[in-house]
């Protein structure tokens, strides 16, 4: 974990989102910028250490470290899939009913947005996740019997919760919550930061990103969003957009990094629920911005999941959400942005 102070800023911050526009003026404030490893990537944080009135913050960089790790941990020990010892991956090796308030907090949400999306998000897809590859297991043998078997187990329906147990109706059913984590990460550390009265702040947790107030330039956090084209995997080194969030998470997903080709097919992570296959079609990334990062998280992946067309009627029909579309057309590649 490394704490620097920024004042001014010197350099942007590259993520999977490139974080532009961090030089300060002189009429702003110092930032702290808080840099580390969690969920199997990296966090930065940037945020002011006085309020809007000049006053300074109470809390030292040292402290708001030392919370934001515990933040950090608590999400880890709660729904990591990679972490053995997780609430999450002891359940779904059946060794406990018993969970956390995390835990909970999460399935709440995930299975009213896969309610909400006719199951199109759904993070009870854990099995058809580990037998592509894409999920906390080395990929299965895939055939159609294969998928046909574990769809069986597929669908939130299989999961209640009776106060603060988690039960399935079959032990073959598992979670993985994947598709969300990064984004109710950010929002839970947000929470943190509140806490501490911090009010301009900047969260990055491995590419996802939430924002609130303003940057050491006075002006709305900026955010590059990156070309998807397949190889490009340093984080802004080519980008097709920049936009500006405050008080609000920018997620993108996209099938541009994580994929792998088998006989001359690509196969990207953005798993159809329905049809047990990944999905095929000319949507390249969908970048979403919501009041929040969990559900400018899941968004991002049911666009992904629904491809070009039915992401535009959807985020046509939510004027809470913006979103922009980066499709191919022919061999050229496209953005369109639906507000």
């Amino acid at each position: 974990m490394n704490i620097s102070k920024t004042k001014p800023i010197q350099t942007g911050i590259l993520v999977t989102c490139l974080l532009i526009g961090l030089t300060a003026c002189a009429d702003r404030s110092e930032y702290i910028q808080l840099t580390g490893y969690a969920q199997g990537g990296t966090y930065q944080i940037t945020y002011a250490q006085t309020d809007r009135t000049g006053q300074r913050i109470e809390a030292e960089a040292a402290e708001v470290y030392e919370q934001v790790e515990q933040g950090f941990q608590r999400i880890n020990n709660s729904v990591s899939g990679y972490h053995k010892g997780s609430v999450l991956s002891r359940l779904n090796r059946n060794e406990t009913c018993e969970t956390d308030s995390i835990l909970r907090d999460l399935f709440r949400i995930s299975y009213q947005l896969w309610e909400e999306t006719e199951g199109i998000f759904d993070p009870s897809g854990a099995p058809l996740y580990d037998l592509w590859g894409f999920g906390f297991q080395d990929k299965g043998q895939v055939s159609q019997h294969q998928i046909d078997s574990l769809r069986q187990f597929i669908g939130m329906h299989h999961f209640r919760l009776e106060g603060n147990q988690l039960i399935k109706d079959h032990p073959n059913a598992r979670l993985n919550f994947n598709a969300i984590a990064q984004g109710y990460t950010c929002d839970y550390i947000a929470h943190i930061l509140d806490s501490l009265q911090i009010q301009d702040f900047l969260i990055e947790v491995g590419g996802e990103v939430y924002a609130k107030g303003l940057n050491p330039k006075g002006l709305p956090w900026r955010i590059g969003i990156d070309r998807p084209e397949d190889g490009n995997m340093e984080p802004g080194a080519k980008l097709e957009e920049i936009v500006s969030i405050s008080n609000q998470g920018l997620v993108t997903s996209g099938n541009y990094r994580k994929f792998y080709i088998e006989n001359g097919q690509k196969f990207a992570h953005t798993i159809d629920p329905k049809t047990g296959y990944p999905v095929q079609h000319n949507l390249l990334s969908a970048s979403i911005l919501a009041p929040n990062a969990t559900l400018a998280d899941a968004y991002a992946t049911y666009c992904m999941a629904i491809g070009l067309e039915a992401s535009t009627d959807f985020l046509s029909s939510r004027p809470d959400l913006q979103g922009y579309l980066i499709y191919s057309e022919g061999e050229n590649m496209k953005t369109q942005v639906v507000d």
